[in-house]
């Protein structure tokens, strides 16, 4: 007589039982990434307005200088001032930035970015730092 292998019921119903567990307590972890992507979106938008405000300044003290630029610093003198630096001029749809003041001459401010929708924003604000720029204006 051939004997038969293969795995008996008790076998396979244990290996069940412990992909079930597994994948209990590993899922709850994968599914809700929302609240992280909303703090990265946030993280990415504050890193971005800081890039603007600091081309901003550097373009400002180029002006002072004499220096010919490729365009003309824009005045900042609140945080939210710094929107209208970004491409397309203003801040993604459903974001806002705090309207602190902003001392011109290199004094720097921290603001913060945010969501309109105050139950998307984590606990934790992202900060970029603002640079105050005067724009005077010369007539010929």
């Amino acid at each position: 007589m051939k004997q038969q292998s293969g795995f008996t019921l008790i076998e396979l119903i244990a290996v069940i039982v412990i992909l079930g567990i597994l994948a209990a307590t590993a899922l709850p972890r994968f599914v809700d990434l929302s609240a992280s992507a909303r703090h990265a979106t946030l993280q990415g938008v504050a890193g971005a307005l800081a890039s603007a405000s600091a081309l901003n300044y550097a373009n400002s003290i180029a002006a002072k200088a004499g220096l010919q630029t490729s365009t003309l610093p824009s005045a900042v003198d609140s945080c939210d001032d710094v929107g209208a630096l970004l491409e397309g001029g203003q801040v993604p749809t459903g974001m806002t930035i705090n309207t602190a003041a902003v001392t011109a001459g290199g004094v720097n401010t921290a603001c913060t970015v945010s969501y309109t929708d105050t139950s998307l924003n984590p606990t934790t604000l992202p900060t970029f730092t603002a640079h105050g720029v005067t724009v005077t204006t010369t007539t010929p």
